[in-house]
Parts: C-alpha cells; sequence; structure tokens
C-alpha cells in the first residue's frame, strides 16, 4: 500500500486511532499530544478535530510511522514518549507505553519507561496503574536493587494489593514473595504482618527461611552474622528508601552562589541489633569544583575544604562526621537523587551513586545549567536533592588455622 499523502495522513491517523483503541481500551483519553510536537520535517499533521491527539494516539501514529516507514515520525514520537512519561492522564499511559515498546523491540522507550517506574515507584504504588502492570513487569521491578520508594514495607503492602487485585497463580506469588529483602523490614513490622497480613499467612511456608534469616539479622551484629552466612546477597542489601532513618532531602536555593553544607544523621544500618545506633554525617555542595586530579589530596577524613574555581563543575561530598569501631565490616554508598518538575510533577531526573564525591560518578548534573532560573533542573529557583546513605555489609575472611 502506498504511503499516505500530506492531505490523506490525518484522516488515515484518525481511522488507526480509532481502530487502535480496541487494541488498547485501558489508555487514557485526555488529549496531551499535540501534533506540531512530533514532526521532525516542519510538517504538522492533525485530527480534523482541532489538532490535538490524545496520550494512546502516541502508540497508534507510532504503529503507523512504522508501517509507512515514516522514520521521522517514528523517532520523534520515541522522543516525545520519553519525555512525557509523567503526564497526568485518567488511567495512566506509562504501562501502556512500556508493554507497547516491549512488543515492537523499541529498546529506548522500554528502558525509559522502566527506568522512570524504577525511580518513581512510590508515586505509581499509589497510581492506578500500579495494578494493571504485568507478572513480569512486576517482577523485573522487584529484582532492582535502585527502587525508589518510602520502605521494604511500602513494596510488600504494594505486592499484596497487587496480587489481591490479579489473583496470579500460586508460582508467580511465590517468585514475587520471594523477591521482597524482608531484612530491611523492621522486626517490629515482620511480626505484625506474620500475625495481621493474610497474603504472608498463607504462603508462610514459601517464605520461612528468608524469614528466619531476617530475624537473625536484626538480632547480631553484622559482623557477627557475617561469620556465618553470606551477607552480599539480595536480601541484606538496601534499595534507596526515602524514609528519614536512611537519609535526608537537601534544598539548595540559588545552588550557583557558593559553597553549602549541612548535617544530618541516619541509622548505623537497617539490623535490629543496630537500631540504637546513629551515624552523624557532613555532606558539602559546591557549583564549581576542580578535577580530582587538580586538587590536593584530604588531610583528614573530615577535612573538605577544596579550591573553587569558575571553570569547576558541581560536587558534593559525604563523609561522616566521625569515625567508629562500628563501622567495621560495612561500607557506606550514598546516593544523590535529583529531583525536577515536569508536567507539573516532582519527579526523580537523575540518580548518582558514590562512595565519598560525586566526582566518582564522573558526570554530576553535567548537563545542568543551574544559572538559569528556569532550568529543568530547579524548582522555584532550587535545587531538591534527597541523599540516602546505604550500608553494604561484606563477608569475612577467616583465616585458615
Amino acid at each position: 500500500m502506498a504511503a499516505p499523502t500530506s492531505d490523506q495522513f490525518p484522516h488515515v491517523c484518525e481511522a488507526l486511532v480509532r481502530e487502535e483503541m480496541n487494541v488498547f481500551p485501558s489508555v487514557s483519553t485526555e488529549p496531551i499530544l499535540n501534533a506540531t510536537d512530533i514532526f521532525t520535517d516542519g510538517h504538522s499533521h492533525a485530527t480534523p478535530g482541532g489538532g490535538i491527539v490524545a496520550s494512546y494516539a502516541a502508540i497508534s501514529l507510532h504503529r503507523l510511522a512504522s508501517k509507512y516507514h515514516v522514520w521521522g515520525l517514528q523517532q520523534g514520537l520515541t522522543q516525545y514518549m520519553t519525555q512525557h512519561l509523567s503526564s497526568d492522564s485518567p488511567t495512566g499511559h506509562m504501562v501502556s507505553w512500556y508493554n507497547y515498546a516491549l512488543q515492537i523491540g523499541d529498546t529506548t522507550l522500554r528502558d525509559s519507561c522502566l527506568q522512570y517506574l524504577s525511580w518513581n515507584l512510590s508515586s505509581v504504588l499509589q497510581s492506578g496503574e500500579w495494578g494493571s502492570i504485568s507478572k513480569d513487569l512486576l517482577l523485573s521491578l522487584l529484582q532492582r536493587s535502585d527502587l525508589i520508594l518510602q520502605s521494604e514495607l511500602e513494596l510488600y503492602e504494594a505486592l499484596e494489593a497487587w496480587i489481591n487485585q490479579n489473583q496470579p497463580v500460586s508460582t508467580t506469588v511465590e517468585t514475587a514473595l520471594r523477591a521482597v529483602r524482608y531484612g530491611m523490614i523492621p522486626p517490629h513490622h515482620l511480626f505484625r504482618l506474620q500475625r495481621h497480613s493474610p497474603l504472608m499467612v498463607k504462603y508462610y511456608e514459601t517464605i520461612r527461611d528468608l524469614l528466619y534469616l531476617a530475624f537473625q539479622f536484626h538480632s547480631a551484629s553484622p559482623i557477627q552474622l557475617a561469620k556465618y552466612f553470606d551477607v552480599n546477597c539480595s536480601i541484606f542489601t538496601p534499595r534507596n528508601y526515602l524514609s528519614l532513618s536512611w537519609g535526608s532531602p537537601w534544598i539548595i536555593n540559588n545552588p550557583t552562589r557558593d559553597d553549602r553544607s549541612f548535617s544530618f544523621q541516619t541509622q548505623l544500618g537497617p539490623s535490629g541489633h543496630d537500631s540504637s545506633k546513629k551515624v552523624t554525617w557532613n555532606a558539602l555542595f559546591s557549583p564549581r569544583w576542580l578535577p580530582l586530579i587538580a586538587r590536593s589530596t584530604y588531610t583528614e577524613l573530615g577535612a573538605m575544604q577544596p579550591t573553587r574555581t569558575e571553570g569547576g563543575r558541581p560536587r558534593i561530598i559525604v563523609t561522616p562526621a566521625t569515625s567508629s569501631p562500628n563501622f567495621a565490616g560495612v561500607s557506606f554508598q550514598k546516593t544523590v537523587i535529583v529531583m525536577a518538575k515536569q508536567q507539573g510533577k516532582v519527579i526523580v531526573r537523575h540518580v548518582y551513586n558514590f562512595h565519598q564525591s560525586t566526582e566518582e560518578a564522573g558526570d554530576f548534573l553535567v548537563d545542568a545549567d543551574l544559572q538559569r532560573r528556569a532550568s529543568e533542573y530547579l524548582i522555584d529557583s532550587s535545587l531538591y536533592l534527597h541523599i540516602v546513605i546505604k550500608p553494604l555489609y561484606h563477608s569475612l575472611l577467616v583465616a585458615r588455622k
């Protein structure tokens, strides 16, 4: 079939959109996609009704562009969809876009959707889309350590709600339950779940060994536990939790003005054995830092006075206020989460992991224009960050006698 002409294209689009509604009946009909935004060759095509295409039409137009080999439109739609993942719609479109990307093998769109879901999981859990995700997508998310959410308990409760709504087969339930990191849930919540969670009561035997290991983790010091168990497994690996016991938000007004610093406290670790032990952290942000090779080395752990230069780049350093013997057998990974506002929503824009300085990440805010008040990295002229401290445990090497 010959490709449609410019005059025919809007009518073909409209017909295909109507047809595709039967394929994707659950996606949104909210008009959010302007055709002039998705054509890269300067031609704007729109439905005869008013030049606006609904969010479900993004999939329909993408199919049409693929069918007629309109590569510019296809690429433009992929770019549009990756930039509008946070758009509001009555029933949501994220899951539909992910499933479509998976179906056609569009790795760029698929990875963008998966990253958005992972980095903004707390808001997704509260939305209507959570119940509509497939079991494969659910299991894929549960395996990830880069999920950003309030707590592991929040994830368990959301999983229970998804299972109650979708009623999957037992093997899916068992696999999902075994992907929960019970060691990251405080023991008093685990006791409550054992008694009052119908899901845990029903499948208790499936996860008995994991719960037993979690309670052992909470009752002994991590260094003692490491003598007998492999502490490098996922049950002892935290995700990016936003609750204050794991880190702190940090709002930096006019970030290019000068250096900023602040202190905050976290738990020593998620183990119940360490629940009463706190660590104070010092954080320093500078909008202009010399590269590591150009700076003098730190003379001591708490010395954070590197030279500034107009040609430098933004940097953050996070160090403990004091050293402690409690740090034995554990290292602390720092994660800086950068927030931004898109389509009126505050979402996660970037995530950076490091041990002491964001220099280790190499690309911290490398594309950010922090001097421009309307910068997409700023919210009301401020840089919105959240610092997460994640203890990572190490197995001990026992010398042979």
